[in-house]
C-alpha cells in the first residue's frame, strides 16, 4: 500500500479555500436579524465607531460569531480526519464515536450541580468527557472477540453515543436544565462571545499544528503498524498523541458550540478523495475546508427560517446522514 499525495491539487485547495472563506466571514457578518451592507463592515472592522450601534452589532456579536464558527469547524474537520487516519476507518468521527456525547454529559453533570461554573471550567470538564468517552469505546472494542476492527468501533460509538446521551437527558429532566442542555445537543454559536473566542483559539490553533506535525506519522501508520514500527516509528507514543490532539480539538469544539456531528466524516473523506492519503495535506485542507462548512452553515441557519434560526447541527446532519449511509454502504464489504 503507497501514500498517494497530490500536493498541487491540496495547495490550491487551501488558497481557493481561504479565498471562500474570507467571503464566507465577510458574509457571516454582514447577514443576519439586521442585513448591514458591506461596506459598513469593513467600516467597523477598521475605523471602529464606538458609538455607532452598528458597529457594536458587528464587533460585539457578529464577528466573535463568524470566528468562532470557522475555528469549531476546523477543529471537528482535523478530528474527524486523525481518527479516521488512527483506526483507518472512514466512518470515524468525533460524534459518532461517543466522544461529543461523553462531553456533553460531563456538561450537563455540571450544569445540574455547578451551574455557575465559568466557561474556562466548562471547557476543562468538556476535555474531561471527551477523554471518558474516548476511553470507553476503545476499551470496550478492543475487549471484544477479534480485537478492535473498524465496524466494533463505529458500533461501539454508536451505543456508547445512545447510553450518555440517554443519561445526559435523564439528568436534564430531573434537575430541569433541559433548555441548556438541548443548545448543546442542536450546536450553534449564537450566543459566542470574545470571552469564548479568546479561549477557544488557542486550543484549537495548537491542536491543528499539533495535527499537521504529526502528518506523517499518521500517513505511516496508514501502510500498517509492522512497517511504520519498521520505519522507526513508536506506535503506542504516536497513537497517545493522536488521541490527545483529538480530545483538544473536540473538548474546546464542544464546550463552544455543542454537539455538531458529521463534520468529521464529510470533510476529511471529501479531501482525501480530491488530495490523495497523504495527511500532511489532509489535515490542512480539511482545517480550511471545515471552517468554510460551519460559517456556510451558520449563515443558511440566519436566512432559512427568519427571523428565528435553525440549529447547524441540524442543517449538516440532513446532509451528513445520507453521505453516511452511501459511505457506509460502499465501504461495508471492506470493513
Amino acid at each position: 500500500m503507497k501514500v498517494h499525495a497530490r500536493p498541487g491539487r491540496a495547495l490550491a485547495m487551501i488558497v481557493l479555500g481561504l479565498v471562500a472563506l474570507g467571503l464566507a466571514l465577510a458574509a457571516s457578518i454582514s447577514f443576519g436579524a439586521v442585513k448591514l451592507s458591506l461596506s459598513t463592515v469593513w467600516d467597523a472592522l477598521f475605523h471602529y465607531q464606538v458609538d455607532d450601534r452598528q458597529h457594536q452589532v458587528i464587533w460585539e456579536l457578529r464577528l466573535p460569531r463568524a470566528l468562532a464558527g470557522a475555528l469549531v469547524g476546523a477543529a471537528f474537520s482535523v478530528s474527524g480526519a486523525l481518527l479516521q487516519g488512527l483506526t483507518r476507518n472512514p466512518l470515524a468521527d468525533s460524534g459518532l464515536l461517543g466522544i461529543n456525547a461523553g462531553s456533553g454529559l460531563v456538561l450537563a453533570v455540571c450544569f445540574a450541580f455547578f451551574p455557575t461554573v465559568p466557561f474556562l471550567g466548562l471547557m476543562g470538564w468538556s476535555f474531561v468527557g471527551a477523554a471518558m468517552g474516548a476511553l470507553m469505546i476503545y476499551g470496550i472494542s478492543r475487549a471484544s472477540k477479534g480485537g478492535l476492527t473498524p465496524v466494533r468501533m463505529a458500533l461501539a460509538g454508536a451505543a456508547i453515543s445512545a447510553m450518555l446521551i440517554a443519561v445526559s437527558e435523564g439528568i436534564a429532566i430531573m434537575f430541569n436544565v433541559s433548555q441548556d442542555l438541548a443548545f448543546w445537543y442542536s450546536g450553534g454559536i449564537a450566543g459566542v462571545k470574545w470571552m469564548q473566542v479568546e479561549l477557544l483559539w488557542p486550543c484549537i490553533v495548537i491542536g491543528i499544528v499539533l495535527a499537521i506535525i504529526m502528518g506523517r506519522s499518521l500517513s505511516l501508520l496508514g501502510l500498517g503498524e509492522e512497517t511504520a514500527a519498521g520505519l522507526g516509528l513508536h506506535i503506542q507514543v504516536i497513537k497517545s498523541m493522536i488521541i490527545f490532539i483529538v480530545i483538544l480539538l473536540s473538548g474546546a469544539s464542544v464546550a463552544a458550540a455543542g454537539s455538531i456531528s458529521f463534520i468529521g466524516l464529510i470533510v476529511p473523506h471529501t479531501v482525501r478523495g480530491l488530495v490523495g492519503s497523504d495527511y500532511r495535506y489532509i489535515i490542512p485542507c480539511s482545517a480550511v475546508l471545515g471552517a468554510l462548512l460551519v460559517v456556510l452553515a451558520d449563515i443558511g441557519a440566519r436566512l432559512l427560517n427568519p427571523p428565528l434560526e435553525t440549529p447547524i447541527g441540524a442543517l449538516i446532519a440532513l446532509i451528513g446522514v445520507p453521505f453516511f449511509f452511501v459511505l457506509a454502504r460502499r465501504e461495508g464489504g471492506s470493513l
